[in-house]
């Protein structure tokens, strides 16, 4: 049981890598998720793929993980926007699902949410009281 939270850390560390690696490789799927709203969709579309491999690295160092946890969380805060304005705009989003998809989404980004939390030391087990 105590190797299981580590391997779960380094598993969502490097999903964040490369999750953030292919901001570079493939810029052109996430540049129309990019809502009207915001400037500068290229460049934000790069300083979210840097953020993505910081937390994911950040994350998979022992010393550093709380700190890659807090920036997974603000990483996933910052881009629930996209993902609100991909179900509200599911015409233009054909490609990358249903529209019941694209909803169906949303609530499932919790989930990566809670897996970081775990991860920023304000979570403690029972054995540790």
């Amino acid at each position: 049981m105590s190797l299981i939270k580590p391997v779960l850390r380094y598993v969502l560390g490097l999903f964040f890598v490369v999750a953030g690696t292919m901001h570079f490789v493939m810029p052109g799927f996430y540049l129309p998720m990019m809502p009207d709203y915001l400037p500068w969709h290229g460049a934000l579309v790069f300083l979210s793929g840097v953020a993505e491999v910081l937390a994911g690295l950040l994350l998979c160092v022992p010393k550093t993980q709380r700190i890659g946890a807090w920036a997974t969380i603000a990483i996933l805060i910052a881009v629930y926007p996209a993902n609100i304005y991909m179900a509200l705009n599911p015409e233009t989003f054909s490609d990358y699902g249903s529209p019941t998809a694209l909803y169906v989404r949303l609530p499932l980004q919790l989930i990566p949410l809670l897996w970081a939390w775990c991860y920023t030391g304000t979570v403690r087990s029972q054995t540790s009281r």
